[in-house]
């Protein structure tokens, strides 16, 4: 097709976002922007706020996308990109439920306690199923399971976010996971 515009690898939006180049902006914002709804979603469920979670995940990349490295081979450079997008955007969704405040609070028990929970995960489960089941835990509970099991962050990573202890985030995802599987046999 002549006069067909080539649309520009990730690696040129990147360098283009790096030297503030609206169109790479753009472009990058249009391409993501499903994606990156997709990760607040796990965090809150009110379409607006996602919305303001994933624009401000935006200013925050387009900040610091002069930051990103990447030198490994150019096949994978879209999931370690969509991994740090990510990060960014469950970070700015953690930030937004840390600024309401609304769930803090540690009932006692022992790490001990928590820690000699066995729990066994089901793997044939959808993944809408999963989200179905997740959105019946407890807020803080919920946060800490995908900031743990989903986003990859440490317990220590999660205590600082939330200025909690990180036996605290132990026993809320020990709690989640035996909630998700008490769910799961219900269903």
């Amino acid at each position: 097709m002549k006069g067909a515009k080539k649309e520009p690898s990730l690696n040129q939006l990147i360098e283009g976002c790096a030297k503030r180049d609206y169109k790479c902006e753009e472009r990058l914002y249009k391409t993501f922007y499903g994606y990156l709804c997709g990760v607040a979603f796990r965090y809150v469920k009110d379409r607006n706020t996602i919305n303001d979670i994933v624009n401000d995940a935006f200013v925050k990349i387009f900040k610091k996308i002069g930051d990103f490295e990447f030198d490994g081979p150019a096949d994978e450079l879209p999931k370690v990109f969509k991994g740090w997008i990510g990060r960014v955007t469950a970070n700015a969704a953690i930030d937004n439920i840390r600024a309401k405040r609304v769930m803090l609070y540690v009932d006692d028990i022992g790490d001990e306690i928590a820690m000699n929970i066995a729990v066994e995960t089901p793997d044939n489960l959808s993944y809408n199923e999963i989200l179905k089941l997740l959105d019946e835990l407890p807020p803080l509970q919920q946060t800490i399971f995908n900031m743990h099991q989903i986003e990859g962050f440490s317990h220590e990573e999660i205590a600082q976010k939330f200025e909690i202890p990180a036996s605290t985030s132990r026993v809320y995802l020990t709690r989640a996971r035996v909630k998700l599987i008490e769910l799961y046999q219900k269903a």
